[in-house]
Protein backbone atom coordinates (compact mmCIF):
# COMPACT_ATOMS: atom_id res chain seq x y z
CA UNK A 1 0.00 0.00 0.00
CA UNK A 2 1.51 3.09 -1.12
CA UNK A 3 1.48 6.16 1.07
CA UNK A 4 1.96 9.99 0.70
CA UNK A 5 2.80 12.50 3.08
CA UNK A 6 0.67 15.69 4.43
CA UNK A 7 2.72 19.02 2.54
CA UNK A 8 5.00 20.29 5.40
CA UNK A 9 4.12 17.72 7.93
CA UNK A 10 5.16 14.76 9.60
CA UNK A 11 1.73 13.04 9.02
CA UNK A 12 1.92 10.00 6.20
CA UNK A 13 -1.64 7.88 4.75
CA UNK A 14 -2.01 5.32 3.05
CA UNK A 15 -2.71 6.03 -0.42
CA UNK A 16 -6.00 3.83 0.40
CA UNK A 17 -8.00 4.65 3.52
CA UNK A 18 -11.04 3.27 5.84
CA UNK A 19 -13.90 5.62 5.68
CA UNK A 20 -16.28 4.73 8.58
CA UNK A 21 -19.87 5.73 7.49
CA UNK A 22 -20.77 2.62 6.91
CA UNK A 23 -19.81 0.71 10.11
CA UNK A 24 -21.83 3.52 11.90
CA UNK A 25 -25.11 1.65 10.40
CA UNK A 26 -25.65 4.42 7.68
CA UNK A 27 -28.55 3.30 6.09
CA UNK A 28 -29.06 -0.29 7.03
CA UNK A 29 -27.82 -2.01 10.07
CA UNK A 30 -24.21 -3.56 10.21
CA UNK A 31 -23.73 -6.38 13.15
CA UNK A 32 -20.90 -5.63 15.79
CA UNK A 33 -18.70 -8.61 14.15
CA UNK A 34 -19.03 -7.41 10.46
CA UNK A 35 -18.05 -3.95 11.36
CA UNK A 36 -14.92 -5.10 13.35
CA UNK A 37 -13.78 -7.50 10.43
CA UNK A 38 -14.35 -5.06 7.96
CA UNK A 39 -11.60 -3.15 9.68
CA UNK A 40 -9.54 -6.10 10.46
CA UNK A 41 -9.52 -6.83 6.18
CA UNK A 42 -8.39 -3.08 5.60
CA UNK A 43 -5.43 -3.61 8.18
CA UNK A 44 -4.46 -6.77 6.84
CA UNK A 45 -4.67 -5.30 3.38
CA UNK A 46 -2.35 -2.38 4.73
CA UNK A 47 -4.51 0.22 4.56
CA UNK A 48 -3.27 2.46 7.65
CA UNK A 49 -5.27 5.64 7.29
CA UNK A 50 -8.82 5.19 9.09
CA UNK A 51 -11.69 8.51 9.45
CA UNK A 52 -14.92 8.78 11.29
CA UNK A 53 -16.80 11.32 13.16
CA UNK A 54 -19.57 11.57 15.46
CA UNK A 55 -22.41 11.92 12.99
CA UNK A 56 -21.59 8.55 11.33
CA UNK A 57 -24.52 6.91 13.69
CA UNK A 58 -24.15 8.85 16.43
CA UNK A 59 -21.28 7.94 18.04
CA UNK A 60 -21.77 4.21 16.82
CA UNK A 61 -18.82 4.70 14.30
CA UNK A 62 -16.16 6.14 16.75
CA UNK A 63 -16.96 3.42 19.08
CA UNK A 64 -16.44 0.54 16.70
CA UNK A 65 -13.19 2.29 15.14
CA UNK A 66 -11.77 2.56 18.33
CA UNK A 67 -12.14 -0.44 19.71
CA UNK A 68 -11.20 -2.31 16.21
CA UNK A 69 -7.99 -0.12 16.50
CA UNK A 70 -7.11 -0.59 20.08
CA UNK A 71 -5.02 -3.87 19.45
CA UNK A 72 -2.77 -2.21 16.80
CA UNK A 73 0.39 -0.03 18.37
CA UNK A 74 -0.98 3.50 18.16
CA UNK A 75 1.75 4.51 16.53
CA UNK A 76 0.99 2.38 13.55
CA UNK A 77 -1.85 4.70 11.83
CA UNK A 78 -3.70 7.98 11.34
CA UNK A 79 -7.05 8.40 12.55
CA UNK A 80 -9.19 11.65 11.56
CA UNK A 81 -12.78 12.35 13.44
CA UNK A 82 -14.14 15.44 13.21
CA UNK A 83 -15.98 18.54 14.98
CA UNK A 84 -19.05 20.66 14.52
CA UNK A 85 -21.56 18.20 15.42
CA UNK A 86 -21.81 17.83 19.31
CA UNK A 87 -23.98 14.73 20.84
CA UNK A 88 -26.52 15.77 23.30
CA UNK A 89 -28.64 12.99 25.31
CA UNK A 90 -32.46 13.34 24.03
CA UNK A 91 -33.61 11.51 27.07
CA UNK A 92 -35.66 8.99 24.91
CA UNK A 93 -35.16 5.22 23.81
CA UNK A 94 -38.08 5.19 21.36
CA UNK A 95 -36.52 7.31 18.64
CA UNK A 96 -34.44 6.42 15.39
CA UNK A 97 -32.04 8.69 13.93
CA UNK A 98 -34.00 10.82 10.98
CA UNK A 99 -30.40 11.51 9.58
CA UNK A 100 -30.04 8.27 7.41
CA UNK A 101 -28.35 5.95 10.26
CA UNK A 102 -30.10 2.96 11.40
CA UNK A 103 -29.47 3.37 15.23
CA UNK A 104 -31.56 4.74 18.19
CA UNK A 105 -31.49 8.67 18.32
CA UNK A 106 -31.25 8.28 22.29
CA UNK A 107 -28.85 11.90 21.64
CA UNK A 108 -29.43 14.53 18.98
CA UNK A 109 -26.44 16.61 16.98
CA UNK A 110 -26.22 20.04 18.11
CA UNK A 111 -24.16 22.15 15.13
CA UNK A 112 -21.52 23.75 17.31
CA UNK A 113 -18.32 25.04 15.72
CA UNK A 114 -17.42 27.48 18.64
CA UNK A 115 -13.70 26.86 20.69
CA UNK A 116 -16.06 25.84 23.38
CA UNK A 117 -17.89 23.02 21.46
CA UNK A 118 -14.09 22.13 19.54
CA UNK A 119 -12.96 21.39 23.05
CA UNK A 120 -16.13 19.19 24.08
CA UNK A 121 -16.44 17.07 20.74
CA UNK A 122 -12.58 16.16 21.04
CA UNK A 123 -12.71 14.82 24.26
CA UNK A 124 -16.02 13.20 23.59
CA UNK A 125 -14.76 11.47 20.96
CA UNK A 126 -11.79 10.79 22.36
CA UNK A 127 -13.99 8.83 25.34
CA UNK A 128 -15.72 7.08 22.71
CA UNK A 129 -12.79 6.17 21.21
CA UNK A 130 -11.01 4.73 23.51
CA UNK A 131 -8.18 6.01 22.24
CA UNK A 132 -5.12 8.32 23.47
CA UNK A 133 -4.69 10.90 20.61
CA UNK A 134 -6.33 12.40 17.42
CA UNK A 135 -4.19 12.88 14.46
CA UNK A 136 -6.60 15.10 12.01
CA UNK A 137 -9.40 17.25 13.21
CA UNK A 138 -11.99 17.80 10.30
CA UNK A 139 -14.43 20.73 10.75
CA UNK A 140 -17.26 19.37 9.54
CA UNK A 141 -19.92 20.33 6.94
CA UNK A 142 -19.73 24.25 8.20
CA UNK A 143 -21.83 25.25 4.87
CA UNK A 144 -23.95 27.38 6.74
CA UNK A 145 -21.60 28.26 9.54
CA UNK A 146 -18.66 29.73 7.80
CA UNK A 147 -18.07 32.71 10.21
CA UNK A 148 -17.74 31.05 13.32
CA UNK A 149 -16.40 28.03 11.54
CA UNK A 150 -13.61 30.27 10.25
CA UNK A 151 -13.81 32.64 13.50
CA UNK A 152 -13.41 30.17 16.40
CA UNK A 153 -13.10 26.33 15.09
CA UNK A 154 -10.38 26.79 13.11
CA UNK A 155 -8.08 29.00 15.78
CA UNK A 156 -9.05 26.50 18.04
CA UNK A 157 -7.41 23.48 16.18
CA UNK A 158 -4.48 25.20 14.95
CA UNK A 159 -3.64 26.58 18.23
CA UNK A 160 -4.42 21.91 19.69
CA UNK A 161 -1.95 21.48 16.35
CA UNK A 162 0.76 23.61 17.65
CA UNK A 163 0.45 22.67 21.61
CA UNK A 164 0.91 18.88 19.86
CA UNK A 165 -2.50 17.88 21.08
CA UNK A 166 -3.62 17.26 17.54
CA UNK A 167 -0.95 16.32 14.71
CA UNK A 168 -3.20 18.30 12.00
CA UNK A 169 -6.60 19.56 11.53
CA UNK A 170 -8.56 21.07 8.53
CA UNK A 171 -12.03 21.04 6.93
CA UNK A 172 -14.58 18.20 5.23
CA UNK A 173 -17.32 19.51 3.22
CA UNK A 174 -19.41 18.10 -0.02
CA UNK A 175 -18.44 21.77 -1.77
CA UNK A 176 -14.69 23.10 -3.00
CA UNK A 177 -15.81 26.54 -2.77
CA UNK A 178 -15.97 27.15 1.08
CA UNK A 179 -12.51 24.33 1.48
CA UNK A 180 -10.66 27.00 -1.02
CA UNK A 181 -11.41 29.73 2.07
CA UNK A 182 -10.09 27.40 4.71
CA UNK A 183 -7.17 27.33 2.19
CA UNK A 184 -6.68 30.57 1.89
CA UNK A 185 -7.97 32.46 5.12
CA UNK A 186 -6.41 29.57 7.84
CA UNK A 187 -3.74 27.76 8.24
CA UNK A 188 -5.18 24.24 7.56
CA UNK A 189 -2.74 21.13 7.01
CA UNK A 190 -5.75 19.65 4.89
CA UNK A 191 -9.06 18.99 3.39
CA UNK A 192 -11.52 16.64 2.72
CA UNK A 193 -13.29 16.98 -0.35
CA UNK A 194 -16.37 14.59 -1.00
CA UNK A 195 -17.51 14.35 -4.85
CA UNK A 196 -16.09 17.30 -6.12
CA UNK A 197 -13.16 16.01 -8.22
CA UNK A 198 -14.24 12.58 -9.58
CA UNK A 199 -14.13 10.86 -13.17
CA UNK A 200 -17.53 12.22 -13.71
CA UNK A 201 -16.72 16.30 -12.39
CA UNK A 202 -14.12 18.01 -11.87
CA UNK A 203 -15.41 21.13 -10.24
CA UNK A 204 -12.53 21.39 -8.17
CA UNK A 205 -9.93 21.77 -10.93
CA UNK A 206 -11.11 25.84 -10.95
CA UNK A 207 -10.82 26.39 -7.24
CA UNK A 208 -9.59 24.26 -4.46
CA UNK A 209 -7.01 21.75 -5.90
CA UNK A 210 -4.71 24.49 -7.59
CA UNK A 211 -5.34 26.63 -3.84
CA UNK A 212 -4.15 23.80 -2.42
CA UNK A 213 -0.79 22.80 -4.49
CA UNK A 214 -0.09 27.16 -3.61
CA UNK A 215 -0.68 26.56 0.19
CA UNK A 216 1.20 23.41 0.49
CA UNK A 217 -2.42 21.82 1.85
CA UNK A 218 -2.77 18.17 1.41
CA UNK A 219 -6.34 17.15 -0.13
CA UNK A 220 -8.26 13.56 1.05
CA UNK A 221 -10.76 12.65 -2.21
CA UNK A 222 -14.12 10.56 -0.63
CA UNK A 223 -17.51 10.30 -2.42
CA UNK A 224 -14.78 9.60 -5.49
CA UNK A 225 -18.37 7.18 -7.04
CA UNK A 226 -20.72 9.99 -6.92
CA UNK A 227 -22.60 8.06 -4.59
CA UNK A 228 -22.65 4.91 -6.51
CA UNK A 229 -22.94 5.95 -9.85
CA UNK A 230 -19.38 4.82 -10.63
CA UNK A 231 -19.40 1.97 -8.29
CA UNK A 232 -20.45 -0.08 -11.06
CA UNK A 233 -18.99 -1.28 -14.66
CA UNK A 234 -22.36 0.07 -15.48
CA UNK A 235 -24.86 2.31 -13.86
CA UNK A 236 -27.66 0.26 -12.42
CA UNK A 237 -31.36 1.86 -12.95
CA UNK A 238 -31.98 4.09 -10.44
CA UNK A 239 -28.27 5.02 -9.23
CA UNK A 240 -27.76 7.83 -6.85
CA UNK A 241 -25.88 11.04 -7.31
CA UNK A 242 -25.35 13.18 -4.63
CA UNK A 243 -27.57 10.81 -2.13
CA UNK A 244 -31.13 10.78 -4.80
CA UNK A 245 -31.84 9.98 -8.27
CA UNK A 246 -29.14 10.29 -10.78
CA UNK A 247 -30.50 12.80 -13.60
CA UNK A 248 -30.39 11.25 -17.02
CA UNK A 249 -27.63 13.37 -18.57
CA UNK A 250 -25.02 12.51 -16.15
CA UNK A 251 -26.31 8.83 -16.52
CA UNK A 252 -26.01 8.95 -20.00
CA UNK A 253 -22.31 10.46 -19.10
CA UNK A 254 -21.28 7.23 -16.87
CA UNK A 255 -22.34 5.29 -20.14
CA UNK A 256 -20.02 7.31 -22.07
CA UNK A 257 -17.21 6.62 -19.70
CA UNK A 258 -17.79 3.09 -18.93
CA UNK A 259 -17.57 2.64 -22.92
CA UNK A 260 -14.39 4.16 -23.16
CA UNK A 261 -12.96 1.90 -19.97
CA UNK A 262 -14.52 -1.05 -21.91
CA UNK A 263 -12.24 -0.61 -24.70
CA UNK A 264 -9.08 -0.49 -22.77
CA UNK A 265 -9.73 -3.32 -20.96
CA UNK A 266 -10.69 -1.78 -17.70
CA UNK A 267 -14.10 -1.13 -15.79
CA UNK A 268 -15.82 2.25 -14.50
CA UNK A 269 -15.10 1.86 -10.65
CA UNK A 270 -11.40 1.18 -11.33
CA UNK A 271 -11.02 3.88 -13.31
CA UNK A 272 -12.97 6.11 -11.35
CA UNK A 273 -10.55 4.95 -7.77
CA UNK A 274 -7.20 5.48 -10.15
CA UNK A 275 -8.78 8.96 -11.51
CA UNK A 276 -9.31 9.93 -7.94
CA UNK A 277 -5.49 9.70 -6.96
CA UNK A 278 -4.28 11.12 -10.01
CA UNK A 279 -4.07 14.93 -8.86
CA UNK A 280 -0.74 15.90 -7.37
CA UNK A 281 -2.43 18.04 -4.78
CA UNK A 282 -4.54 14.66 -3.21
CA UNK A 283 -2.68 12.63 -0.75
CA UNK A 284 -5.22 10.20 -0.50
CA UNK A 285 -8.72 8.71 -1.21
CA UNK A 286 -10.87 7.01 1.68
CA UNK A 287 -13.49 4.68 0.59
CA UNK A 288 -16.91 4.06 3.19
CA UNK A 289 -16.16 0.45 3.94
CA UNK A 290 -18.85 -2.04 5.92
CA UNK A 291 -17.50 -5.55 5.81
CA UNK A 292 -14.91 -7.29 4.87
CA UNK A 293 -15.76 -8.13 0.91
CA UNK A 294 -16.41 -4.38 0.13
CA UNK A 295 -13.07 -3.71 1.88
CA UNK A 296 -11.53 -6.54 -0.79
CA UNK A 297 -13.40 -5.09 -3.55
CA UNK A 298 -11.81 -1.97 -2.55
CA UNK A 299 -8.40 -3.02 -2.35
CA UNK A 300 -8.17 -4.84 -5.64
CA UNK A 301 -9.74 -2.14 -7.26
CA UNK A 302 -7.08 0.14 -6.13
CA UNK A 303 -4.64 -2.55 -7.20
CA UNK A 304 -5.16 -2.60 -10.60
CA UNK A 305 -3.64 -0.76 -12.83
CA UNK A 306 -5.14 1.54 -15.71
CA UNK A 307 -3.58 1.97 -18.98
CA UNK A 308 -2.09 5.54 -19.84
CA UNK A 309 -4.06 5.26 -22.59
CA UNK A 310 -7.23 5.53 -21.18
CA UNK A 311 -6.77 9.18 -19.55
CA UNK A 312 -5.67 10.11 -23.39
CA UNK A 313 -9.03 8.76 -24.92
CA UNK A 314 -11.15 10.59 -22.32
CA UNK A 315 -9.21 13.74 -22.46
CA UNK A 316 -9.82 13.65 -26.51
CA UNK A 317 -13.54 12.54 -26.19
CA UNK A 318 -13.89 15.72 -23.73
CA UNK A 319 -14.80 13.33 -20.48
CA UNK A 320 -12.30 14.53 -18.53
CA UNK A 321 -10.23 17.96 -19.31
CA UNK A 322 -7.16 17.80 -21.46
CA UNK A 323 -4.92 19.55 -17.97
CA UNK A 324 -5.70 15.65 -16.35
CA UNK A 325 -5.45 13.73 -19.48
CA UNK A 326 -1.68 13.99 -20.00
Amino acid sequence: MRRRRLPGGALELTELGFGGAQIGNLYRETGEEEAADAVRAAWEAGVRYFDTAPHYGLGLSERRLGAALRVHPREDYILSTKVGRLLEPTGRSDLRDDEGFAVPATTRRVRDYSRDGVLRSIEASLERLGLDRIDVVLIHDPDDDMPQALGEAAPTLSRLRDEGVIGAYGAGMNQSAALTRFVRETDVDVVMLAGRYTLLEQPALGDLLPAALEHGVGVINVGVFNSGLLSRPRPRAGASYDYATAPADLVERANRLADVCERHGTTLPVAALAFALRHPAIVGVALGLRDRAQVEDGVARYAEPVPAALWSELGEAGLIPAEVAR
